[in-house]
């Protein structure tokens, strides 16, 4: 190993340490090139046989979408890191579900606010610039978490860091950093199918999944009256679904986060199926400002509840 390279290794792992130190429970890199022609072969088939639905923006900014190194100038470098988001407190079952990572305050702010952090570190000390990323971004997050050895990603088509699950949200940082990248990870589910036989909407198919079958898509992403199979097969959600990841055996052993932002707020827990319905614009704002949940609006949030399943006595 010369000289350069032991240097890239030591500025790697000192990046790695100071994401750690931020409360990001894994951070790998990867080479800044384009995406290959497989992934992106899939993807646009996926769009072209419109298993993206009623989400638009998914077919938008392809070019962006297949190189990071259009969203910076110079770019060397992809970090991706992981912050875990399991929750030590549930609602309850008789409850209205909303998706486990809507408990806390949204992601969005949260995962930004430490990237932005990583980036000045980085800045800081090699005078490198980073772009941060989270899923507003046309970046292929779970991708590149695979290719920077942070994980693999599953049947249900989340990514799975390996002995920690997948109850985590994805951020990038794009870099000029240049540093030696982490191994890809070459793990896979295997012949595990508890995700895709357990799915409400059987949206799982193979290695794909159709939006125009998840609850997580049409709960949230849907604008206007639902599909009739949908009436069916939510039972109490009125947020996104968790199934496929309660179900998967690499979330047995899901340890909760310590991130406090994300720990749900005693009114949360508390609220009925009722309450949602008669919910007014003030009551949503006050629950949901900074939360995931503002993006299915006060008429699409008391829509779900109207279907949802009623408490039990």
């Amino acid at each position: 190993m010369d000289s350069c390279q032991s240097s890239s290794l030591e500025l790697r792992e000192s990046v790695r340490r100071k994401a750690v130190e931020l409360g990001f429970d894994a951070c790998g890199f990867a080479r800044a090139e384009p995406v290959g022609r497989m992934a992106v072969e899939l993807y646009d088939r996926w769009i072209a046989d419109g298993r993206n639905d009623c989400m638009d923006y998914m077919a938008r900014y392809g070019e962006v979408r297949n190189d990071p190194r259009l969203l910076l100038d110079g770019a060397q470098t992809v970090i991706s890191v992981a912050l875990n988001y399991y929750p030590d407190r549930r609602q309850p079952a008789k409850a209205p579900q909303f998706a486990m990572y809507a408990y806390g305050r949204d992601y969005h702010e949260v995962v930004k606010e430490r990237l932005y952090r990583l980036a000045s570190f980085i800045e800081e000390n090699t005078g490198c610039k980073s772009r941060p990323c989270v899923d507003t971004v046309p970046i292929r997050e779970r991708y590149w978490a695979q290719r920077a050895g942070i994980g693999f990603i599953g049947r249900n088509n989340m990514l799975i860091i390996p002995g920690r699950g997948s109850f985590f949200f994805l951020g990038e940082l794009v870099t000029t950093l240049d540093v030696v990248p982490d191994e890809p990870c070459a793990l896979s589910c295997g012949d595990c199918l508890r995700c895709e036989k357990a799915c409400p909407g059987r949206a799982l198919q193979g290695v794909s999944l159709d939006a125009r079958r998840c609850l997580s898509c049409q709960l949230i992403e849907r604008r206007g009256d639902l599909p009739e199979w949908v009436a069916e097969a939510v039972g109490g959600r009125v947020y996104g679904c968790d199934t496929c990841q309660l179900v998967c055996p690499h979330n047995h052993g899901a340890m909760p986060t310590e991130v406090q932002d994300f720990v749900p707020s005693p009114e949360l827990l508390a609220l009925t199926r009722r309450d949602i319905i008669e919910m007014t614009p003030a009551r949503f704002r006050h629950l949901f400002s900074h939360s995931a949940v503002r993006r299915t609006r006060l008429d699409g949030l008391r829509r779900n509840a109207l279907i949802a399943a009623k408490e039990t006595p």
